[in-house]
């Protein structure tokens, strides 16, 4: 098979012929007509549901979560991690374990790439908790991670943490040891908390700037930390409501687009109507103006953001380009999440996970054509 595009990072028509990899990549003497920008699909490693489907509830259907990661591929996005917050233990593992057999039942669960557990081993403090619920916040317990890892078959690829717990650090190390990136957020630890997980093997930040304190001291503070940190990379959610553009800005001239990744956050609203919905135990609701809140409170709960949404946003508010903004949302999340094959871009032996999409450069808008998941078309514009 073959897909014909500009690709968008170096400008140059070609010719992408693929099985389930990137078999060649011919560069084309006659330039295409009417052509889009050809890349590699979109990585999303947070999301925590999609089209009005929570994957925090054991009791989702699989039908449903099929449909989801159909609206998915509409976005551009070809793998994914199916992300469980912070719940009972018995919730977190059946839902675990109900996303594993959908991952390995349905066709379309090849996108689900592997599993990121948020929580529970986070602050209990308001604020840096983000949504989490308080009574099942509780202390690392590496037996608690093995009985994820018994129930995915060893598919829990990211464990978010606060490393503000004592023995955090030695659960680290066990964890890093398995192959698991291990990932700080909704903390409030010390400098010397942080700088101890990032010695353990901690290589990544949560969505940095959310789940923290309204107001904090100038410094020292755990978000300087970890910007100050160059052995951890950032996931970023830019809907234009989880971050201001100075912050954007500034965060990312610190950690540079090399070790910044796009993330939605997404929750079970996105791509919805406007609504009252569920994130595991809590309902949240999808505002008018797109924010996700728990019911009756202003408290953000996971957004309803699309990746390629992400893209154009990242450009319009930080001034990136094109190029950098598709790298914090194909190779960068491939390497942070250790995803294999994903890593070199439109290259033989790579994945063939494609996107074909429109860019109006002036407006910096993006209009998804094509989403192709392991050489198959899973997605097809009008």
């Amino acid at each position: 098979m073959k897909c014909y595009g500009i690709d968008a990072t170096s400008g140059e028509h070609v010719a992408v012929s693929f099985d389930r990899v990137i078999n060649g990549v011919d560069h084309l003497i006659d330039p295409l007509t009417d052509a889009g920008y050809l890349a590699p699909a979109w990585i999303d490693l947070q999301v925590n549901g999609y089209a009005g489907v929570d994957y925090n509830s054991p009791d989702t259907p699989h039908e449903e979560i099929a449909r989801s990661i159909r609206v998915l591929h509409s976005t551009g996005t070809a793998r994914f991690f199916p992300t469980v917050i912070t719940g009972s233990p018995e919730n977190m593992l059946g839902s675990l374990r109900n996303l594993a057999k959908a991952k390995e039942s349905l066709p379309e669960g090849e996108s689900m790439e592997a599993f990121h557990v948020e929580g529970p081993h986070i602050s209990p403090d308001d604020g840096p908790r983000g949504a989490h619920p308080l009574r099942w916040v509780r202390p690392p317990d590496i037996e608690e991670y093995r009985r994820w890892q018994d129930a995915t078959d060893g598919n829990v690829r990211l464990v978010t943490l606060s490393p503000e717990w004592p023995g955090a650090a030695k659960y680290i190390e066990a964890v890093v040891a398995d192959g698991v990136v291990i990932s700080i957020g909704h903390t409030k630890a010390t400098g010397e908390q942080i700088q101890d997980a990032v010695n353990a093997g901690a290589t990544k930040s949560t969505h940095i700037g959310n789940g923290a304190h309204s107001l904090l001291s100038r410094h020292p503070n755990y978000i300087w930390e970890q910007l100050a940190e160059d052995r951890l990379s950032a996931g970023f959610i830019v809907d234009g409501i989880h971050l201001g553009p100075a912050f954007l800005k500034v965060a990312l001239r610190a950690k540079t687009v090399a070790r910044s990744l796009l993330v939605t956050d997404a929750s079970m609203p996105a791509c919805a109507t406007p609504g009252i919905y569920k994130l595991g135990e809590q309902e949240v609701e999808l505002t008018a103006d797109n924010r996700v809140v728990l019911v009756g409170q202003t408290r953000l709960a996971g957004s309803a953001l699309r990746m390629d949404r992400a893209i154009e946003n990242v450009m319009r508010i930080a001034g990136l380009s094109l190029t950098e903004a598709l790298t914090m949302a194909n190779r960068n999340p491939a390497r942070v999440g250790r995803i294999g094959g994903r890593q070199r871009g439109l290259a033989p032996g790579e994945r063939a996970d494609l996107v074909l999409f429109r860019f109006d450069a002036e407006s910096k808008s993006i209009e998804i054509q094509k989403t192709i998941v392991g050489g198959q078309e899973v997605y097809s514009g009008n």
